[in-house]
């Protein structure tokens, strides 16, 4: 059974950071099989902060180096989850 990957990424100012988070999953559309983002929004107001979770596929090499630039973006925090074995 192969490993399944999930990334969680809390954007803390997405405003600020929306430019080069985009650009990077971009970048690496191969690799995310399932994205799904959300941020609180209410009638006066859009939250700032948000929440992406990545469920990756392609090799461990290239789940890695995608990881390691998602980290190197400065105001998001990086979690990974693995399944199997």
């Amino acid at each position: 059974m192969k490993k399944i990957r999930i990334l969680g990424l809390h954007i803390t100012d997405r405003i600020k950071e929306a430019g080069q988070t985009q650009k990077t999953l971009s970048e690496n559309h191969t690799l995310i099989k399932t994205r799904l983002g959300f941020h609180e929004v209410s009638e006066d107001v859009c939250s700032r902060t948000g929440i992406i979770l990545l469920q990756l596929s392609g090799s461990v090499d290239e789940q890695d180096k995608l990881e390691h630039q998602l980290r190197e973006i400065r105001g998001i925090d990086v979690q990974r989850m693995e399944f199997g074995e």
